[in-house]
């Protein structure tokens, strides 16, 4: 330690000693004053009033009250404090008897101690109040500024100045959440933010202070004061908000050209910091959708000391709910994928979680190979097979007709058959809006699963099947999200096919704890859908996602079409139009009829596909797929119409 360093600490102990010893002698010149004393002469009070001093600094020092940073010290400063000032009374009777000192009257003397360690910590809390506060630009931060330059030195008022330069918030909720974070703020001199003043709702709230910040109203009426005050930026602090609300709240403070964002934590910021943290709103929270509420209860009991064979187990929808089985306490999870990093990353990720507490596995194997697949069977016997595996990019299963037949229906066909030949209990696929009138083959492969599960269910198999169907996942492997990050992050420009299309969307857990809810409440045959609510305009969502990066669309970042690529329509349907849509006990979870068609019929459209892939030509299969799924359409049968569709006229504009 420099010699300049330790001369700097010495100098703080000893103010604060000063300031410790005026307080004490103020004190019993107020008492004396008001009930004198006992005591025969001056320099017996002198040596009485001196003994008790030197006890009581010498617990305070012994306690290292003089050591402890007051200006960010929480209530652990003031009870050491309390606990030495105690120790300092009982230390200090007994050594009265013990020199024979006098003393004042016992009650007074009490007395004294009480009111030393009020003006002890008074003294405490007015110099963290003035640090704290003095960087105001007004009367009040003047005064305590003054304050500080006169009891605490130049240097103090320095350090503090740096306020100015931080970015100026506004905390929407002036709750507990918004008080922690005016807190942090307020006590850190390094953060790059300073709270001005909270928003709430709550009119028992408005005009009073939190933290000695002014709490404003909710809504418009706000603006102009916001702006007087130079708010820069607003933060939401709110731990629960109805989402139609908090869309209303965003579009109102980032229309009126203010930057929000959001204070909470999340997994990825407790792994990176171990506290909360001030971040963008993440594109997905934009959307504003009421999350999916399943029975934990039912869903966690039903998965419970099961063994669980989840097929493209590596991908964005497997692992998920390899991760959402994983705090399920089953039995063994097995991830089967084609595809090997995926699976060990899952791996990797699983093992340093649980610690060697989860039976996982990983299988890499096709879905198309039965050797691999008896295999896998044979040595696991699963009770729950849940089927996520298959190619699922639109444009690439266009120019490979022939491997999406193979692996997406007789992929499916085989995992299928082998459940039934290995007594498994359960089997539930995972399924797509694209399914739904399809007009490119991989939707058009993922209806023909849909019937061959449906068929294979009314043919008195001993497994009990289901299909879930949901839109478009956010985040995942091929979705626009990462695309257009990308495609931001390189300076532009976003391409978008069109920019009239529009697609369903919801989050990758909301999209896992969708299947496994259904799964666990399917009776048999059932096919389970979304009410996914409206869905969005891809354009809207590039325009959101170039604002949150803090850019300018059509001057930062250029929006340009491309074109509808193959097998593209400019809308998804989400429910197939049927007036037989049952509810479940989930209100956003609905049953869809479907009627199964007989074995025979399955067996004959399954073998249209087997010949059509014999001939080893693409055309030929999409020929034979259309024979197959009577629902398959052109994409220009579909689009031409688009503009009547009610998908497209309701849909939700992100603002």
């Amino acid at each position: 330690m420099s010699v300049d360093l330790l001369e700097k600490k010495l100098k703080i102990r000893w103010q604060l000693m000063f300031y410790d010893i005026v307080i004490y002698l103020c004190v019993v010149a107020f008492m004396i004053s008001l009930y004198g004393t006992r005591m025969k002469s001056a320099s017996e009070l002198l040596v009485t009033i001196a003994a008790t001093l030197l006890c009581l600094l010498f617990c305070r020092v012994v306690g290292k009250v003089y050591s402890m940073i007051i200006r960010y010290g929480g209530v652990h400063v003031y009870m050491r404090l309390f606990a030495t000032d105690i120790t300092a009374l009982l230390f200090y009777f007994p050594l009265k008897y013990l020199c024979g000192l006098h003393n004042l009257e016992s009650q007074n003397w009490l007395l004294i101690i009480m009111l030393n360690l009020l003006g002890a910590v008074g003294m405490r809390l007015m110099y963290r109040y003035c640090y704290r506060f003095g960087v105001r630009k007004n009367k009040k931060g003047e005064v305590l500024r003054w304050l500080l330059v006169l009891f605490a030195g130049e240097t103090v008022i320095k350090e503090r100045r740096n306020e100015s330069k931080r970015i100026r918030v506004a905390i929407l909720g002036a709750g507990r959440l918004g008080a922690v974070l005016a807190d942090e703020l307020l006590s850190n001199d390094s953060a790059a933010y300073v709270p001005v003043c909270f928003i709430d709702q709550d009119e028992n709230k408005e005009g009073r202070e939190v933290m000695g910040l002014p709490v404003l109203a909710e809504g418009e009426e706000a603006l102009d004061e916001l702006k007087e005050m130079g708010v820069q930026e607003i933060v939401f602090a709110i731990t629960s908000i109805v989402n139609t609300k908090k869309e209303t709240l965003f579009t109102l403070y980032r229309n009126a050209g203010y930057k929000v964002k959001v204070y909470d934590f999340s997994v990825a910021d407790i792994a990176k910091s171990g506290k909360r943290m001030l971040r963008e709103f993440d594109i997905d929270e934009l959307l504003f959708r009421q999350p999916i509420v399943v029975n934990n209860e039912l869903v966690e009991s039903y998965y419970k000391d099961k063994v669980i064979l989840v097929t493209g187990g590596g991908g964005s929808i497997g692992s998920e709910m390899c991760r959402q089985l994983a705090k399920m306490a089953p039995k063994q999870i097995i991830a089967l994928d084609i595809y090997e990093n995926g699976v060990y990353d899952l791996q990797q990720e699983l093992r340093l979680r649980y610690e060697g507490k989860l039976n996982f596995k990983v299988e890499i194997a096709s879905i198309c190979s039965e050797t691999a697949m008896r295999r896998i069977m044979e040595e696991y016997r699963p009770h729950i097979v849940i089927h996520a595996a298959a190619h699922k990019h639109v444009p690439l299963m266009e120019k490979n007709c022939i491997e999406a037949v193979e692996n997406n229906v007789f992929g499916t066909l085989n995992v299928i058959q082998l459940c039934e030949e290995y007594n498994v209990s359960r089997f539930m696929m995972v399924s797509t809006d694209k399914a739904v009138n399809p007009t490119n083959i991989m939707g058009a492969t993922k209806r023909m699963c849909e019937i061959i599960a449906r068929a294979h269910s009314a043919s008195g198999s001993k497994v009990v099947f289901s299909d879930t169907r949901f839109g478009n996942v956010l985040g995942s492997a091929g979705s626009v999200i990462p695309l257009f990050k990308r495609q931001i992050a390189n300076g532009g420009p976003i391409t978008l096919t069109d920019k009239r299309i529009i697609r369903y969307f919801m989050t990758i857990p909301e999209a896992s704890q969708l299947v496994l809810h259904s799964g666990a409440i399917a009776k048999n045959g059932e096919l389970f859908v979304l009410d996914m609510g409206q869905p969005i305009r891809i354009y809207d969502l590039a325009l959101n996602m170039i604002k949150l990066s803090g850019l300018e669309p059509d001057r930062d970042i250029e929006i340009v079409e491309t074109g509808l690529r193959p097998g593209e329509k400019l809308y998804e349907e989400l429910l197939v139009k049927s007036e037989t849509l049952r509810k479940t006990d989930n209100d956003l979870i609905f049953i869809e009829k479907d009627e199964p068609i007989s074995m025979e019929d399955l067996q004959k459209r399954l073998e249209i596909l087997r010949e059509a892939i014999r001939s080893n030509d693409d055309e030929t299969v999409r020929a034979a797929m259309r024979k197959v799924v009577p629902t398959y359409k052109t994409p220009e049968e579909v689009n031409c119409k688009a503009a009547e569709a009610a998908e497209m006229q309701n849909a939700k504009v992100l603002k």
